[in-house]
């Protein structure tokens, strides 16, 4: 490596966010560049370990480790340090299409996975990804690739979030003409409108589509396939098809008062704010807000994270976050040992935003709702009680409430961020694909074909609710097969 004793010498330095109290009153991104000297300094804490499980891509006990891109990590961060930018931006799009999305949204289980990670606060592996890419734009180093000659295959790709958005880069380079169908008004899928704003600038993700675009790549919004494009027409117009249509069927809390007004699925309250964010800087009330409410948010994940943040920049009076789930070590317990992803306490951009405003974390742990409680058909109040969790005499885990314990909060909006279920049924029943148990395109990982000749499937709506860097994966695979399929073989990775 660059340099050797890299490791030794510097201490981890992450990206600076903006101040708290500062980034609040605005949707702009958190988060601050460190100068060129300082990025090559982390790179130079890579250490040459001889073997990189950072882009090792396994899944152990069900959690990813390592990259699962297989991101040709200690090469890049190699070139980092010497100085030598283009080559390095060279080396990440080998295995990453889409590095600016994966440096802003993904959880890093590279950096899970990094060898430092066992005695040393681990390489800042997505914030040195996030100055390689964002240089090469800076730089003029990305550019349009047209194909030089065109297949005369047309592919029809169902979905333009991150699955849908690889597998089309990648079967466009190797000169197939592909059209992404999206029913929605912006092409983007989750990544336009999933995540806020301020985590993921919209201007980042159409920088990348006007691209695409240049490239050839025709996107089609506003258009259902199942409902305004039959199968059938697709099938004739199309050679092959890909299904990226993601797992869009939200977990729902079937409880008693569910029916009340105010209690939203957090993925139409995002949707709905960064739609409106879109359209018309957020005057067009055409969203929910939470401007001097008292908020709720049941789910701990990420997506619960991103309604806290974005209840605290529409001036909710409070926000609370509500996890089943007991609260996470604060270092690796034995049971979660190294390389596996670190299952560990972390406090994220919206939880610090809490604290700053209200003086507390929004979570509360191990509680489970009851019921919901209204006046007049609106919520008013949310009914809990606590849980411990124990082990059946088959080691599974499993809830117990805690006699006694029971407690009402106020709420006026409450947000169901519990994760999604599976695809929707529609789509699949027009082009008669089979599911699994799951409720997922049954369709074999790393082949992606599914029981209909010629119609292949990739991302969530195969895998289930999963990670973006996951979804990118599958879609470069998806489009290896497609390809083999129409040509007979492929020179795609």
């Amino acid at each position: 490596m660059g340099k050797p004793t890299g490791f030794m010498e510097y201490k981890r330095e992450e990206l600076p966010y903006r101040d708290p109290l500062e980034r609040i009153k605005d949707w702009n991104e958190f988060s601050v560049p460190l100068p060129e000297c300082a990025r090559m300094e982390q790179a130079a804490r890579c250490m040459d370990c001889g073997t990189p499980f950072c882009q090792s891509g396994m899944v152990i006990e069900g959690l990813p480790s390592g990259c699962p891109l297989n991101n040709l990590i200690p090469e890049w961060n190699h070139l980092i340090y010497n100085d030598m930018w283009e080559d390095a931006l060279e080396r990440l799009l080998k295995t990453n299409n889409f590095p600016e999305f994966t440096a802003r949204v993904c959880p890093a289980p590279c950096e899970g996975a990094c060898t430092l990670g066992v005695i040393d606060p681990q390489i800042t592996i997505r914030n040195n990804e996030m100055a390689v890419i964002e240089r090469g734009f800076e730089e003029g180093w990305i550019k349009p690739y047209i194909p030089v000659k065109r297949t005369g295959k047309k592919i029809a790709v169902i979905g333009s979030g991150p699955a849908g958005l690889a597998c089309a880069d990648q079967l466009n380079k190797v000169g197939h003409s592909v059209t992404v169908f999206e029913r929605s008004d912006r092409v983007g899928g989750l990544l336009m409108y999933g995540i806020p704003n301020m985590k993921l600038e919209k201007g980042v993700v159409e920088r990348r589509l006007e691209l695409m675009e240049k490239e050839g790549i025709v996107f089609r919004t506003g258009v259902e396939v199942g409902k305004d494009v039959m199968a059938d027409e697709i099938n004739e117009q199309f050679d092959a098809t890909v299904l990226c249509c993601g797992s869009t069927i939200p977990r729902d809390l079937k409880v008693e008062g569910r029916d009340l007004d105010g209690i939203y699925f957090a993925v139409d309250y995002l949707t709905g704010n960064t739609k409106s964010l879109l359209d018309s800087n957020l005057s067009d009330d055409n969203h929910v807000l939470a401007k001097d409410k008292d908020v709720i948010v049941i789910g701990g994940g990420d997506t619960g994270n991103d309604c806290v943040a974005t209840a605290i920049r529409q001036g909710c009076r409070s926000v609370r976050q509500f996890e089943i789930m007991p609260e996470a070590a604060a270092e690796r317990t034995s049971e979660n040992p190294w390389p596996q992803f670190p299952k560990i306490k972390k406090t994220d951009y919206g939880q610090k935003e809490c604290i700053a405003l209200f003086g507390n974390d929004p979570r509360q742990y191990c509680i489970s709702t009851k019921s919901f409680s209204g006046t007049n058909g609106k919520v008013t109040s949310l009914n809990t009680i606590q849980i411990e969790w124990g082990k059946d005499n088959e080691g599974r885990f499993f809830p117990r409430e805690i006699e006694g314990s029971e407690e009402s909060y106020k709420a006026d909006i409450v947000l169901l961020a519990m994760g999604f279920i599976g695809p929707e049924k529609d789509i699949l029943n027009d082009f008669g694909i089979e599911t699994d148990a799951r409720g997922n395109v049954k369709a074999e990982y790393g082949i992606h074909t599914t029981n209909i000749d010629g119609i292949f499937a990739a991302g969530d709506i195969r895998r289930g609710q999963s990670l973006v860097v996951w979804a990118i994966k599958e879609g470069r695979e998806a489009a290896r097969e497609c390809d083999k399929y129409l040509m007979g073989s492929s020179i795609l990775p």
